[in-house]
């Protein structure tokens, strides 16, 4: 075993194997402070969410290396119990895994034989499903003591006995009659379980809290954006933020919140005793609605959206931002994956934070202080022409839509240049692996715009204008524009040192060894090695479902595993026909947790056949105008989930497919009465008129009939 190069621990190496029974072995027992603190030295287990505080997903095994890679089999696989997206980073503790699936379910299993040992269904309500973004997802668990916590998709914060799954307790994050969602992965401290939220695209109020892991209770709770009516008696970071609003939006009837919501990215450095967080993007998107100056146009940087924070865990206190892109309007979250390392910068030794949002710029700034060292593009980028020496961004005026008034196609689209799939650190290569992609939007600003509190994508730019047309063969050449690779970034130098290209986009988390290797899925349903040096591709397996969370490896019994959650999901999965990635073999989700080892020989079950309900629909005779109106209210309330221009996907119900097309009544007892809510599609009741509900039935069915016409099923 060798020491990593992540927080600079020194001597507290032999503290840490004092505490194993063998440097590298855990001793069984609760998790506490000192066992996260010290969680580099234990290789075996896996037991935070990055592996350490750090982050960095980096392990120093190296059981399986570059020699002998080409040797890893399957050694067992489970089937998942929820046709979704999965995201988790599974935990191992003394040889047990465990994980979170979709719909916020937890399951245990022997990590070397596979046997279940115990599952948990929080039992979320189905019609909660409209109320997330990007899939019904979850990214994992956190563990302190014998418990696990997790957080659900309506709001709970869930304590669970490790060893058999009981509910210890639970509580309540937010008020669930609002738009909030939780599907990032907690994080404990000191006894302290940190969780945030998501939902800013539908107008919340983002934050962080923090919980007593014994009991739940809520202890402190920072908020990210100002509620509009700051004094001298709220907290002065929050009066610093205000001042960078416009406009009277915060906390008006409105309901537009201001997003800023905290879903995903954490890390926590000891020694400084800080944790870092990223802040995600404003609600609505378009700044001219959320902080408009006098003039009807965006104004204001409007913190802490877009940004990294550091604040004291025992507190929430306040201690520095850096916001990657100020006055934010294009999605540009920064709650993308943050890496803590040591590195030499200009022959100075330098504590730093290192981060990849969505913006495409690579970032590295003095975690200690928030100092920005330097940024550079990682991906192609148009929407600034760099950043300055104070690390503010050289805007494209071009680009600033929510002044122009005017559309404009832009690098990167709201999916980003990096998005939620977590990077790695290879502090023997000093490179940081990078789940990339290139993809450019239209973005439109919506005249006339209206927030709606209830459903509906909450963005301030008409949807509807970056549709893709809906003939296949066109879809497949301007598909052919967008690439996903698999980036080794060098921090220091600021360029990539070499790049792997995939089929398509929204590949997989990044895993990195000891052994000299860089584990990834991708959107191709492969699961691959690659060599850390230069990205020689070392081993791959059929996974038969596109892969976006990110493998962890642990040992038993003198074995190295590798395991990775595949199935294929989230926004990407929830727009895209799978035949645009891969036309002989369409993407689909066939959601399993897959563990590997060397001379493993398992074998997966074949692939069921895909079945299609013909492409079958009424006649269309609805108006021009009610077929337009249709169009309209679709983009906004219905592709988030069923795909743009209603072209369908294997993921979720095709509803030119669907049997209530033919049927006014049968249509409304779905979207206006809710009669499949259990199933996740709640009523709209609150948002669309029935003569609304209905234009939306009659262009599913105008657009059915095209693509009936055009030949394509």
């Amino acid at each position: 075993m060798r020491p990593v190069g992540n927080l600079n621990f020194g001597g507290m190496l032999l503290a840490a194997c004092l505490a194993l029974t063998a440097c590298g072995q855990r001793e069984a027992g609760g998790i506490d402070g000192e066992t996260l603190r010290n969680a580099d030295a234990d290789d075996a287990n896996w037991i935070t969410h990055g592996r350490t505080y750090s982050e960095q997903r980096f392990s120093p095994l190296e059981l399986v290396n570059e020699l002998n890679v080409g040797d890893l089999g399957l050694a067992w696989f489970a089937d998942m119990d929820t046709a979704r997206g999965q995201e988790a980073t599974p935990l191992v503790i003394d040889g047990k895994l465990y994980l979170t699936t979709a719909w916020s379910k937890v399951k245990a299993y022997d990590a070397v034989s596979g046997e279940l040992l115990w599952e948990f269904d929080p039992e979320v309500p189905g019609e909660t499903g409209v109320k997330a973004c990007c899939d019904v997802v979850n990214r994992g668990l956190a563990a302190w003591g014998d418990s696990l916590f997790f957080g659900t998709l309506d709001g709970r914060l869930i304590a669970l006995d490790r060893e058999t799954g009981a509910v210890e307790w639970e509580t309540v994050t937010f008020d669930q009659s609002e738009n909030y969602t939780i599907t990032g992965a907690p994080r404990v401290i000191d006894g302290k379980v940190f969780i945030g939220s998501g939902g800013a695209e539908f107008g919340v109020r983002g934050y962080l809290a923090a919980y007593d892991a014994s009991n739940g209770e809520e202890l402190w709770r920072f908020y990210t954006v100002p509620a509009g009516d700051e004094d001298d008696s709220s907290p002065a970071y929050l009066q610093r933020a205000a001042e960078t609003w416009h406009g009277d939006v915060l906390g008006s009837e409105s309901g537009i919140g201001g997003g800023g919501t905290v879903w995903d990215s954490m890390a926590y450095d000891p020694e400084l005793d800080l944790l870092y967080f990223g802040v995600g993007n404003g609600s609505p998107w378009n700044r001219a609605y959320r902080s408009p100056g006098p003039d009807g146009k965006g104004m204001g940087d409007n913190l802490y959206l877009s940004s990294i924070v550091a604040v004291r865990p025992d507190t929430g206190e306040y201690v520095w931002h850096y916001q990657t892109t100020p006055g934010e309007t294009w999605d540009y979250t920064a709650t993308q994956h943050i890496i803590l390392a040591d590195m030499e910068i200009e022959g100075a030794a330098r504590k730093v934070l290192v981060q990849a949002p969505k913006n495409g710029f690579f970032y590295v700034l003095d975690r200690a202080t928030g100092e920005f060292i330097s940024a550079e593009q990682y991906i192609p980028q148009t929407w600034a022409e760099g950043i300055d020496e104070n690390g503010r961004p050289i805007e494209n005026l071009e680009a600033r839509i929510d002044v122009t008034g005017e559309p404009a196609m832009i690098l990167p689209s709201p999916l980003g240049g990096h998005n939620w799939h977590p990077m790695a650190y290879h502090p023997g290569e000093n490179l940081v692996y990078i789940p990339a992609f290139e993809a450019a939007s239209v973005y439109a600003p919506e005249a006339d715009w209206k927030p709606d509190p209830q459903r509906g994508i909450n963005i301030g730019f008409d949807v509807a204008a970056s549709n893709l047309p809906a003939d296949l063969g066109i879809r497949r050449q301007l598909y052919g524009t967008v690439r996903g690779k698999l980036l080794a970034w060098d921090p220091v130098a600021q360029r990539a040192r070499w790049e792997v290209e995939h089929p398509g986009p929204w590949n997989g988390g990044i895993l990195a060894t000891g052994g000299g290797l860089v584990f990834q899925g991708n959107a191709s349903s492969e699961f691959a090695a690659y060599r850390a040096s230069n990205g020689d591709k070392l081993w791959s397996f059929d996974a038969q479902t596109g892969i976006v969370a990110p493998p962890i490896t642990y040992s038993v019994g003198g074995e190295q595993y590798v395991a990775v959650l595949a199935g294929w999901g989230g926004a990407f999965a929830l727009i895209t026909d799978g035949r645009l990635i891969d036309d002989a073999r369409p993407v689909r989700n066939i959601s399993r947790l897959l563990v590997f080892k060397l001379g493993g020989n398992g074998q997966l079950p074949e692939i069921p056949a895909l079945a299609k309900l013909p492409l079958d629909p009424p006649p269309s005779r609805a108006s021009a105008a009610t077929i337009s109106l249709g169009s309209t209210k679709y983009a906004r309330y219905c592709a988030v989930c069923h795909a743009p221009a209603a072209v369908g996907t294997d993921y979720l119900p095709d509803l030119r497919r669907s049997g209530t097309l033919s049927n006014k009544t049968a249509f409304l007892a779905v979207v206006h009465d809710g009669i499949l809510k259990d199933n996740g599609m709640a009523s709209f009741a609150g948002s669309l008129t029935k003569e609304e509900m209905d234009a939306i039935r009659e262009y599913i069915i105008a657009r059915a009939n095209e693509d009936k016409a055009a030949g394509v099923n």
